[in-house]
């Protein structure tokens, strides 16, 4: 929405068909703009009918009658249907968030039909990539007009990685939109006892096992608090199983899924904000969590730990504090230290909240990703759009020898 309002002309696609799955904050005017797919068996009748009909590139037909018993086939049935569509629109440029089927899909319309495409990488797609497709993230990368990591850490992870593409990795961080948050958030009053306050899926790389250490700590050394994590997940047994353990049913509780307007209420109450995020034991990791702008954007101090973008949001002694991962006796002694110094504890929010308006609103995220497909990308001006509609598929197409199927 933001880059259609900086301008932007977009068609939007959804492989997956989500309306059944109750998306929250998902806006009815953007939802009405989507094209979803169909199922997969209705697509791929849709495509044989294109094929029959003589509407698709010969190197499709042929890919697809080679493909044989090769995984991820579904990827280039996906940019048959949606490539046609790109055609008939006269788009030049696809891009996808995440590294994997959306990104793989893209790589086969620019095979098939000579579109440029871009990505974003965020964090478990690049670390945790998919074995069992033939497209592996080289590959890619490669292949891409540019690729977009939404953290430095990120971009120097793939920096190394990809040093042939190096050029063409750009860090573009995530954009929010603060101003809900900014404004729900400001006259609430605080709770008493301070109220510690978590958000996140109950999942390994939340470290939310962490928390209740550290909280059983504080109450070791005698501070008052409540502690509240928002969020579901398949650890939530074992979560409560640790609270009830650690005598802390009276101060730190699951809260289950709640609606923004609610977690917006809870940070206006807040104290302090709390994430000691970890590695998981396969690699993966948060990069840069939202629910983190969200707190700095209600000028909440955060605590969090020393891992990969992190650092960028939470700036130590400066926006929040920083610990080590996996040590809640540090974890808790930073949440101890904020909870004694009110004074300092709102000098900290306040720098989160100018540090989280000067690199995370959505108007600064949103006009450097604008400027970046733009520059690398085959995107055009409005009034250009019924003269590229004209050129005909095989001057766009890049070349492959006549009648030979792709293969990656």
């Amino acid at each position: 929405m933001e880059l259609q309002r900086q301008g932007a002309r977009l068609r939007l696609f959804s492989i997956r068909d989500t309306r059944a799955e109750n998306v929250r904050h998902f806006p009815a005017e953007l939802l009405d703009q989507v094209t979803f797919l169909p199922p997969p068996d209705r697509l791929a009748d849709e495509v044989k009918a294109l094929k029959e009909a003589g509407k698709l590139p010969s190197r499709l037909v042929l890919t697809l009658r080679h493909w044989g018993d090769r995984p991820d086939k579904s990827r280039v049935i996906e940019a048959a249907w949606i490539g046609e569509k790109l055609r008939q629109d006269g788009i030049g440029h696809v891009h996808t968030h995440f590294a994997g089927l959306g990104a793989r899909t893209c790589w086969w319309i620019r095979q098939f039909y000579g579109l440029s495409y871009s990505f974003t990488g965020h964090a478990n797609d690049l670390f945790v990539p998919d074995d069992h497709t033939p497209l592996k993230l080289p590959r890619l990368v490669a292949d891409a007009s540019c690729v977009i990591a939404v953290s430095d850490f990120t971009a120097r992870w793939l920096r190394e990685r990809h040093p042939a593409s190096a050029g063409r990795i750009h860090r573009v961080y995530n954009g929010l939109d603060l101003e809900p948050v900014i404004s729900g958030s400001r006259d609430a009053a605080k709770d008493s006892p301070p109220l510690i306050l978590s958000v996140g899926r109950l999942i390994e790389k939340k470290g939310f096992d962490d928390l209740i250490r550290a909280c059983a700590l504080l109450r070791a050394r005698g501070q008052e608090f409540s502690c509240v994590i928002v969020g579901d997940g398949p650890l939530r047994g074992d979560l409560e199983a640790q609270i009830a353990a650690a005598g802390l049913t009276d101060a730190v509780s699951l809260a289950g899924a709640r609606a923004q307007s609610e977690i917006i209420t809870l940070l206006g109450k807040s104290a302090l904000f709390a994430l000691p995020c970890v590695t998981e034991k396969d690699g993966g990791m948060d990069v840069l969590p939202t629910v983190l702008m969200e707190a700095m954007a209600a000028g909440l101090p955060c605590v969090s730990t020393r891992l990969a973008g992190v650092p960028e949001m939470v700036e130590h002694d400066a926006t929040g504090l920083l610990t080590a991962e996996r040590r809640p006796e540090e974890f808790s002694a930073a949440l101890a230290a904020l909870l004694a110094d009110p004074s300092r504890a709102a000098r900290l929010g306040a720098a989160g909240l100018a540090l989280a308006r000067r690199r995370f609103s959505k108007e600064v995220t949103g006009a450097h990703l604008l400027r970046l497909l733009r520059a690398n990308g085959k995107t055009r001006p409005a009034n250009l759009a019924q003269l590229f509609r004209r050129l005909t598929p095989a001057l766009r197409a890049p070349r492959h020898p006549k009648n030979q199927p792709v293969m990656p």
